[in-house]
Parts: C-alpha cells; structure tokens; sequence
C-alpha cells in the first residue's frame, strides 16, 4: 500500500506510479478499484486521467488511511471517488453493495505504507520503539505482541520460518518463550529486537538480524497471505472482459502467489480424457512483469524490492464457484 499524500509527520513516494496506473487505465470512463489506498498515490493519478463517466472505488482496512481520504488537507473531494474500510479480499461484496459487478480494472499495491512503517506506535518498524501491534486494521484481530504472549514455541517457531524465511527460527522462538515464562514477555518492538539480536548467529550484510522476524510476524498478524489469494480469486471475478489486473508485491512469498495465479490462469489446460479436443479457454492473459528503474530506486531505496506484475482478462467465462459448507472438507 504505497502512498503519495504528505502527512505533517509522515510522507512517502509512490512506487511504480505511472507504470501501474498506465497498465490498469484502459477505459477512462470506466470503474476501477484501487485495493490498496494507503494515502492515495495510485488513486490521485487514476483519477486525474479518467473521464467524467469514470469512477473510483478505494478500500484500505487502516483507519488512518480512511481518515486521510475522507478529512483534512489530504481527502479526496471528488464525485467520482469512494472508499471503504475492507480488506480488499471482501471486495466484491463491497462493490455488490454498491450496486456493481463488474469493472475495468483492480490495482493491488500490497505491504506497508510508510506511514504505516514510521509512526512508532503502530509497531511494524524495529527502527523505531513502540508497542508491538503490527495490525493494519487495528479494530480486529490480536496484535503481535498478543500472538507471542499465547503461542506455543511450535507455532512461533512456524510462523517466523513460514513466513520470514529465518533459518534461526527455532532459536528465536525458543528465546521468546524462555523470556515470557520468565515473567518479561516481549511488549514492544525494541524488546523483540533485542531477544532476535541475541538468538541469531549470523547476519546478512546490510540488514538488521529482526527484519525477517518482523515481516513474518506482520504477515501472520495480518494473514496477508490468505488475503492475497483471496483477494485475487475476487478480483479475477470482477474483472470485465479486456479488464487488467495490476499488482505489486513487495517479496518473494507474495510475488510466489501473484506469479502463480496469474499463470494458473493464462496456461492453455488440456483434457486429457479428449485429447484431441480444442483446449479450455484463458481467463487471463500474462501482460508482463516491470521492475522500478535504476533512477527510481536511487531517489526511493523502498522501491528496489517491488515487482509490478499485470494480466488482462478474456473473454473466456469462468467456471461455475463452489461453495463450501460449514463443517465440509476445506
């Protein structure tokens, strides 16, 4: 969730601008979701180049991003524009609510806002100390320093190797619980850093040994993962035929799913029961995958990880969805 809005206390460069937005606008009178609204880089663009039939419809489950859109210098005043407090995996029956089923094109800019990253008492930055919250809704669910207080080592142990790629996982876990059955257990971001500091052996050069402890605890905080696959199959949904997706991952795990969606989506699939029948028609078609620019990257070192990848949807129909009963086999 990139930004491009100037808060009095925070403020951040949107990545990919123009690229994303010249991906996903293919109709400027048409309705396109912005998933992802952060303090509304992408959407301020998007809708300075849609027509005066065109509409926006932002969703962001931060509060302060619904805040900065709606109140004070950085709202949106604009008839074409509309936001929503949702993840963005609930977005059709946000859009149904709404009275639309379709649109013309979905942009998903995925991770944390700077925002979000520099004010201590959010919790996701070990730059910073803080408690250790990590939620980007902070309405719902446990923060991190909840999780930590009732996991077993098994499941910390899980999440940080799962999720953050740490091969000390199990070492860091292990501290962890030590240190709260001990009377201290972790509260905020500097006492997290410190018991990884102590459990992790080796460290990469160039980065603090908390990053991937951190990440993988925002992750599992969040189920970002379990919102992107969710959030795709809503999206694929949506889209009209001729419609583009656009999304930006900023890691390996959440590109893995968005690269492997798209794919899954735009192989011809062959019954082998008829082999010489015509193969099922393409739901997507693989638009390409861009990179920010060496120029980019010098003046937002943020950016050097974001991998924008876009696909177009046909106009093969989508298979009838299954839907699943409580209590049923997942």
């Amino acid at each position: 969730m990139d930004t491009a809005a100037t808060t009095p206390e925070f403020s951040h460069t949107t990545v990919l601008l123009h690229e994303t937005v010249d991906a996903v606008l293919t109709a400027p009178d048409g309705i396109y979701v912005d998933g992802t609204y952060g303090r509304g880089g992408h959407s301020r663009l998007l809708l300075s180049r849609l027509g005066e039939g065109g509409r926006l419809i932002a969703i962001d489950r931060d509060l302060e991003a619904i805040a900065a859109a709606t109140s004070g210098e950085t709202r949106v005043d604009d008839p074409r524009f509309s936001i929503c407090h949702s993840a963005f995996a609930e977005m059709r029956a946000q859009l149904a609510a709404l009275g639309i089923e379709q649109v013309q094109g979905i942009l998903l800019d995925l991770g944390v806002s700077s925002p979000q990253i520099d004010n201590p008492e959010r919790g996701f930055s070990f730059r910073f100390s803080g408690p250790l919250d990590m939620r980007m809704d902070t309405t719902r669910g446990e923060s991190a320093a909840d999780f930590l207080a009732r996991a077993d080592e098994r499941q910390i142990a899980e999440v940080i190797r799962n999720y953050g790629e740490e091969r000390f996982a199990s070492q860091i876990a292990k501290a962890l619980v030590a240190r709260r059955e001990s009377g201290s257990a972790v509260r905020s971001t500097d006492e997290l850093s410190k018991v990884v500091a102590g459990a992790v052996k080796t460290r990469e050069p160039g980065q603090d040994p908390a990053t991937r402890t951190f990440q993988a605890l925002r992750i599992h905080v969040n189920a970002e993962l379990e919102e992107l696959e969710q959030g795709l199959n809503a999206a694929l949904r949506l889209l009209a035929p001729g419609g583009r997706l656009a999304v930006i991952s900023f890691h390996s795990l959440e590109d893995r799913i968005v690269k492997n969606f798209i794919t899954a989506h735009s192989k011809e699939v062959f019954d082998r029961r008829a082999p010489f029948a015509e193969p099922q028609a393409l739901a997507l078609t693989a638009l390409g995958r861009i990179k920010p620019s060496e120029t980019e990257v010098r003046a937002n070192p943020r950016s050097r990880s974001a991998i924008l990848r876009v696909a177009e949807r046909t106009e093969a129909p989508l298979p009838a969805e299954h839907h699943r009963h409580k209590g049923g086999k997942r």
